[in-house]
């Protein structure tokens, strides 16, 4: 049976996995309904799913999110690098330590198998089997998998970073989901269909892909949250920061938030993420600020964690004069009369 993705924290499993620590939390996912219909395709059309979008705006979150939902175990994740090739993906080969022990006594028995080393989609495929499959094809067992017949998603984290032949390179290996080991036989490794690995890739839109790998996909750019939905992502994070009321701090940080994003005099060197905004109230949490004080009745505690929200020296400077001279009601101000001149 097909299996739909419907981004309800309700429809997840009671008994999560193991979390390390920095993981994000899956159960606090709130994805909007056209992502969700964007992953569904990409299930249905058993296609790679490629996010879009600026940083911070939960592209690489929505991979833990769908494993968590359809009952998988943890994303396997792949970050790229401007070094990265496409054999990468599946697999490291140790060259080196292979040759240098090739004359070794000590390395009697031991095979090309020994100085390969899994990566993220390579080990979805190969898990994606059973046992004997695998043992027939490698000649011994992956007990370091501590599984077998099993479905994956493979998160391949901002591909926009590796060379531009990076792409194309996957095309057939990605879509098709197999791959070869040419210093161990050159076999065809192919997925079992009913466990093949959900695909999932991120791009922080810095350069254009081929066109090509973006036909093999399913696309959808994440947008920066409105103030509305940013407010519901602040409340499933931090609820035990309080509720968001008139004149008190987290309504007033949401607010300064969105107007040294949006303002478009302001001319950030960076702009702020929905992940800088929740680190930000984490930290006003921690030093003990207020949830029901202004900004204004404590700007102490506010200034002392700019460090969160501004991340060059410049805007860092900036956002502590305006908090420390008071002109952050100003600026809020400012940009309320801007948005709705432009939504005029």
């Amino acid at each position: 049976m097909q299996q739909k993705y419907q981004g309800n924290p309700e429809n997840r499993r009671a008994a999560p996995w193991r979390f390390e620590v920095g993981d994000p939390d899956p159960r606090l996912y709130m994805p909007d309904a056209r992502l969700v219909d964007a992953v569904n395709v990409a299930l249905l059309l058993r296609r790679p799913l490629l996010l879009a979008g600026e940083p911070g705006t939960g592209k690489t979150e929505l991979a833990m999110s769908l494993a968590w939902e359809l009952d998988l175990d943890k994303p396997l994740i792949f970050e790229t690098k401007s070094t990265s090739v496409a054999r990468d993906l599946f697999y490291n080969y140790d060259a080196v330590g292979h040759f240098r022990l090739a004359k070794d006594e000590q390395s009697k028995g031991k095979t090309v198998l020994d100085f390969l080393q899994w990566n993220a989609l390579g080990e979805a495929i190969i898990r994606s089997k059973s046992a004997k499959e695998v043992q027939e094809f490698f000649g011994r067992e992956f007990s370091d998998f501590g599984g077998y017949d099993q479905r994956h998603v493979v998160l391949i984290d901002e591909i926009d970073k590796a060379p531009r032949d990076f792409p194309n390179d996957l095309l057939n290996e990605v879509e098709r989901k197999f791959f070869r080991v040419p210093e161990w036989k050159n076999d065809r490794v192919v997925a079992n269909p009913l466990n093949a690995p959900i695909v999932v890739l991120t791009s922080n839109s810095e350069k254009n892909l081929p066109d090509p790998f973006l036909r093999r996909c399913a696309f959808y750019h994440i947008n920066f949250p409105n103030e509305e939905r940013l407010t519901a992502i602040v409340a499933s994070r931090l609820p035990q920061f309080g509720q968001r009321r008139e004149g008190g701090l987290i309504q007033e940080v949401i607010e300064l938030f969105l107007a040294l994003r949006e303002r478009p005099e302001q001319k950030l060197d960076k702009k702020p993420a929905t992940a800088e905004l929740i680190d930000w109230l984490l930290t006003l949490q921690h030093v003990e600020a207020q949830p029901d004080r202004s900004i204004g009745d404590q700007p102490e505690r506010v200034l002392a964690t700019v460090a969160a929200i501004s991340k060059s020296e410049r805007d860092q400077e900036y956002i502590g004069r305006l908090i420390h001279g008071g002109d952050w009601r100003r600026l809020i101000v400012s940009w309320k009369d801007w948005r709705e001149k432009k939504r005029a």
